[in-house]
C-alpha cells in the first residue's frame, strides 16, 4: 500500500480526493491537513510515502512546505495537486523537491497513476504547463522587486508599502519603476498582474482561519 497525505485548505476539496483515491487498492489515504505548517508532523506521525500538497493554504504556502517536507522527512515524495497552474509556480514546486506538478481538473486515473509514479521515484508534470513554463522563462524580477509588488497585490499607497516592507518610499517607488519596466507594463496594477499570471509572486495570499 502508499501510503498518502492530503494537504488542502478546502474540506470539500479533500473529502473528494480521498474518496476518489481511496478506491484505488494499491493506495490509501491515511492523512489530511489544511494548512501548510501541519504537512511536516502529519507525515511524521503518519509514515506517509506520498503528499498531496495544493499551493494556497493558511500558515505556510504548499511550496514552502514542500522544501520543509522535503529537508525534514525526504523519503517522502510530494506531487502538487493545484487549480493554479503557472509557469512559475511548477519552477518554484521543483526547485523545492516536488517530485510532481498537476492541476485539480485532472482526472481520477490519472491522479492515481501520478501517485503510484511519484512514489515508484519518478517525475510527473503537467505536460501542457511543462511547455507554457519552457517558453516562459525565469522571472526578471529581483527578489526586492518581486517583494514590492506581491506586496503592492492587495493595493494601498507608497508610503503603506514603504511602511509594511520596512523600506523608504523612495526606494519602493524605485523598485515599482524597475518592476513596471522589466514586465512591460504600463502601470502597477498591470505589473501585479503580469507577475502574478507568470506565478513570479508566489501563492496568492490566504487568511489564517
Amino acid at each position: 500500500m502508499i501510503r498518502v497525505l492530503l494537504a488542502d485548505d478546502q474540506a470539500l476539496v479533500r473529502g473528494a480526493l480521498a474518496a476518489l483515491l481511496d478506491l484505488e487498492a494499491d493506495l490509501e489515504v491515511v492523512a489530511e491537513v489544511g494548512r501548510g505548517d501541519q504537512v511536516v508532523a502529519a507525515v511524521r506521525e503518519h509514515a506517509v510515502d506520498v503528499a498531496l500538497v495544493d499551493v494556497q493554504m493558511p500558515g505556510l504556502d504548499g511550496i514552502a512546505a514542500t522544501a520543509q517536507l522535503r529537508r525534514a522527512v525526504p523519503g517522502c515524495r510530494v506531487l502538487v495537486v493545484t487549480t493554479f497552474g503557472r509557469p512559475g509556480y511548477l519552477r518554484r514546486a521543483v526547485d523545492a523537491g516536488a517530485a510532481g506538478f498537476v492541476v485539480k481538473d485532472t482526472p481520477a486515473r490519472e491522479l492515481a497513476d501520478a501517485v503510484r509514479r511519484v512514489h515508484a521515484g519518478l517525475r510527473v508534470v503537467d505536460p501542457v504547463l511543462a511547455a507554457e513554463t519552457l517558453t516562459a522563462g525565469d522571472s526578471p524580477l529581483s527578489q526586492r522587486e518581486t517583494e514590492v509588488l506581491a506586496a503592492a497585490q492587495g493595493g494601498g499607497t507608497v508610503a503603506d508599502l514603504a511602511a509594511a516592507l520596512h523600506l523608504a518610499p523612495g526606494t519602493v517607488r524605485n523598485h515599482l519603476s524597475a518592476a513596471i519596466g522589466k514586465t512591460g507594463a504600463r502601470t502597477r496594477a498591470e505589473a501585479v498582474r503580469i507577475a502574478d499570471a507568470n506565478g513570479w509572486l508566489g501563492a496568492p495570499p490566504t487568511l489564517d482561519r
